[in-house]
């Protein structure tokens, strides 16, 4: 039997009662740092197979450093923390794991970080697709341009950040797209509102590099791996204007959320065939059986918690 558990104040409690105070400066100002992890069900062996743990809680703590957040766990500790209470909450069903670092003084009118208190706290709840990725998704180039490191920087998960992505998303959905694909601020492809972007053209992928304002994505560096390891492909980094998009041979996302999501047309106009490319195909089958823990190449990517 599933319970919804979260880890507040430093302790597994009823998910109902971890609540912070209206007056918490995070609610306020987005001051805080958050990460997206999948848990997929494994059916065959019981588990659940938390996928690239630790590498999302190093980026957590990177994203601490940026805005001064100072929390009581090392990684070692998170990860402990994390598939303790995955095993408590019982779940045999694909989740989505939110550890967040916030600011959690009870102070709205105080904008110096070194004066603020901090916590941590983690919750899980069951999670099926984010995105339809068995097909060819539609998108649209947003009218909304990605902030600049300058202004907060978006190589990691901040979550004051995420209402720029929340504004692209909202204007592809309300105008009948899937998904936005965001622009940096000198007119050149950043990522999808909430996935990083390849490009496939005559067998060779380009994705922009995190100079161009995205997001250091975990799943990005799988895709790497992937196509170094599994298909002989170097990827290459390169800045890829709006128009490239249009002509290349396939386009995907990849995201902890979004898993590997092809993209079929781009401001009504066809990419490639308009369906999932053999690439792409390729990439997302590898993905796919990785993620669950069925390829013993890969299972240093993979934490299994045994679920009883």
């Amino acid at each position: 039997m599933s319970k919804p558990l979260a880890f507040f104040k430093g302790d597994l409690v009823d998910i109902k009662n971890a609540n912070v105070n209206i007056q918490t400066h995070a609610l306020h100002y987005g001051t805080a740092v958050f990460e997206g992890i999948r848990g997929n069900w494994n059916t065959t062996n019981d588990s659940m197979i938390i996928f690239r743990l630790r590498e999302h809680y190093e980026r957590l703590i990177r994203g601490t450093r940026i805005l001064l957040i100072d929390i009581p766990y090392d990684v070692d500790e998170l990860c402990n923390i994390t598939t303790d209470l995955v095993h408590k909450s019982g779940y045999k069903q694909d989740v989505y794991i939110r550890p967040i670092a916030y600011k959690s003084a009870e102070k709205i009118a105080n904008l110096k970080l070194p004066e603020l208190e901090n916590d941590f706290a983690l919750m899980i709840i069951p999670f099926g697709d984010y995105i339809d990725s068995s097909r060819a998704i539609n998108c649209c180039t947003s009218s909304w341009r990605r902030l600049d490191d300058t202004n907060i920087p978006p190589r990691v998960k901040i979550s004051g950040n995420y209402v720029n992505s929340i504004l692209a998303k909202t204007e592809a959905v309300l105008a009948g797209f899937d998904e936005a694909i965001i622009l940096n601020q000198s007119g050149s492809v950043s990522e999808g509102s909430g996935e990083n972007l390849f490009i496939v053209n005559d067998g060779e992928i380009t994705t922009p590099p995190l100079s161009d304002n995205n997001l250091d994505g975990i799943t990005r560096n799988c895709v790497f791996e992937i196509a170094k390891q599994e298909l002989g492909i170097q990827i290459k980094e390169k800045t890829i204007f709006r128009s490239e998009l249009y002509l290349a041979d396939e386009v995907f996302l990849t995201g902890t959320a979004a898993h590997i999501t092809p993209v079929g047309q781009l401001d009504k106009r066809t990419i490639g065939t308009g369906d999932t490319g053999e690439i792409t195909t390729k990439i997302q089958s590898l993905y796919s059986d990785i993620v669950r823990g069925n390829n013993s190449k890969y299972l240093d990517w993979c934490t299994s918690v045994q679920i009883s």
